[in-house]
């Protein structure tokens, strides 16, 4: 696996290490875009399914679930967390664009088992506003997928509940593990 940590030197078509962060990606654009061919695919999955998974940047979705460009939609947020949000994203892809099976993947040793609901009050004191969002805070991963599943089954906006599966994904060892929705 690359990481930011393994990027080429400079002599070796590398990104510079000069400027932003947002800099190097569009350096690193410049250059996927240079060898880019379009692959003549539109925005229907090609397998039907949505992905709902947590933000965490050491998922790596498409290597872990032997995914290629074009299978599937992909749903990030923190925790992976089924939200009003995430509720809009899998309406859109079911009833716009064809998909029929939701796939939940949150994680071990995720940072949202450290959060408490007391994070949006002191963003209030520091800022002095209330989020108008809940930080959707668990200490059971598992139940957390449990509740998604619910979630996700119970929305009378989606089409297809019927092949909801949840699963906790291992940063150890790179294994899901299925979670039972009962």
């Amino acid at each position: 696996m690359t990481t930011s940590a393994s990027v080429p030197t400079e002599s070796e078509g590398a990104i510079s290490s000069d400027g932003t962060v947002t800099d190097r990606l569009v350096e690193a654009n410049a250059r996927y875009a240079a060898a880019f061919t379009d692959p003549g695919m539109d925005a229907h999955p090609v397998l039907q399914v949505a992905v709902v998974a947590c933000m965490d940047a050491r998922l790596d979705l498409h290597d872990a679930l032997g995914l290629e460009l074009g299978d599937c939609h992909t749903i990030r947020n923190a925790g992976g967390v089924v939200t009003d949000d995430v509720i809009r994203s899998l309406t859109i892809s079911q009833r716009a664009l064809g998909t029929r099976s939701i796939v939940l993947i949150h994680h071990t040793g995720c940072g949202l088992e450290s959060l408490t609901e007391e994070f949006r009050h002191d963003l209030e004191m520091e800022v002095g506003q209330r989020p108008a969002w809940a930080v959707e805070a668990f200490r059971d991963v598992e139940q957390d997928v449990r509740q998604s599943m619910q979630r996700v089954r119970t929305s009378p906006f989606l089409l297809h509940t019927d092949d909801v599966r949840g699963f906790v994904f291992d940063v150890k060892t790179g294994l899901l593990r299925e979670i039972d929705p009962t």
